[in-house]
């Protein structure tokens, strides 16, 4: 059972501009009315004990300002877990937060999309559980570019924006 609404208000304060929950209440000894709530787990997400249960953060917020659980996942749009502003959160589904995530710790390019075969860069995306291949070049940089007007023109606003060029 979720954390009924008026409740979750009598507990917290949330700073829409910072992204953090306070205290209202002294939830126990070693917290003050006040604190910052929460701590970050080990996943990288801010995570708050309230009655029992342990919430992410990011999802919190959501229900706080919109008093709607979300019905998907709360994409972080600087791919910051612990970054809870809510101009940094948006809805989005499974694949929508995927477009969004940062590169893999096993891609050996450094760029989302791009990988190194038969002495070219090859750049290649996933569009609707479909790779579509993009081409093979020769530089690194017209790969990263190839990917990144794919992933604008498929994946529109999650986009993965910023990634570096190894």
């Amino acid at each position: 059972m979720s954390i009924p609404h008026d409740v979750l208000l009598s507990r917290l304060s949330y700073d829409k501009e910072t992204g953090d929950f306070r205290w209202l209440i002294k939830p126990c000894a070693q917290v003050e009315i006040g604190d910052v709530a929460g701590t970050i787990a080990n996943t990288g997400y801010r995570v708050i004990s309230l009655l029992g249960r342990t919430y992410l953060a990011h999802r919190l917020a959501w229900f706080y300002v919109t008093g709607e659980w979300p019905k998907g996942l709360i994409d972080h749009k600087n791919r910051t877990e612990a970054d809870n502003r809510w101009d940094n959160l948006r809805p989005a589904g499974r694949p929508e937060n995927g477009f969004n995530a940062v590169v893999h710790r096993d891609n050996r390019s450094g760029v989302k999309g791009v990988w190194w075969s038969q002495n070219r860069w090859c750049a290649g995306i996933c569009v609707r559980g479909k790779r579509i291949h993009l081409g093979r070049f020769t530089s690194i940089e017209d790969a990263a570019e190839a990917y990144r007007m794919a992933a604008e023109k498929h994946h529109g606003e999650f986009a993965l924006a910023g990634q570096a060029v190894a």
